[in-house]
């Protein structure tokens, strides 16, 4: 009789904090579609065809990685970006960052030279990952190519 009481008091407790956090969510989805709309003029399709219940999480995780107060300036985030996104390759993040980093002031040579500088970086991981370079044996051989480097600057 015990475990039927305590059900009696469970269930409903139960039934009535799942309705409360799917109306929370559902708020809290309608909320972050208003930032959008107010921030874009628009909800952009790819917040569109997110899962609801991940839509504001997602929305407060864009707004945070794309912050201009963030420690990298705006327009260099977007140099990064565009970087990584021709290496996946994503023409859609290709187009987006592109297009942001001119908005942001970035030239065609610092467009240019972030995705050459993706290039090269995937280029020589190829390489040392190819050849079955020990990590440890780079790290020790890059080390001493940065103090050679640190030395040879200070004494010009």
């Amino acid at each position: 009789m015990n475990k039927i009481m305590r059900l009696t008091y469970i269930l409903p407790i139960s039934a009535l904090l799942f309705s409360t956090l799917l109306f929370a969510q559902e708020k809290t989805s309608k909320t972050a579609e208003t930032e959008m709309e107010a921030a874009f003029g628009t909800v952009p399709i790819m917040m569109k065809v997110y899962p609801d219940n991940m839509r504001a999480s997602a929305w407060e995780w864009f707004k945070k990685t794309q912050s201009p107060d963030g420690a990298i300036p705006s327009k260099y985030s977007e140099l990064i970006s565009l970087g990584v996104a021709s290496q996946i390759p994503c023409s859609y993040c290709v187009y987006a960052h592109t297009t942001q980093a001119k908005m942001l002031g970035a030239t065609d040579a610092e467009l240019q030279a972030a995705v050459a500088s993706a290039a090269a970086t995937r280029h020589w991981s190829t390489v040392l990952n190819g050849a079955d370079i020990s990590l440890e044996d780079f790290k020790k051989e890059w080390d001493g190519i940065l103090s050679h480097i640190k030395k040879q600057s200070k004494d010009k």
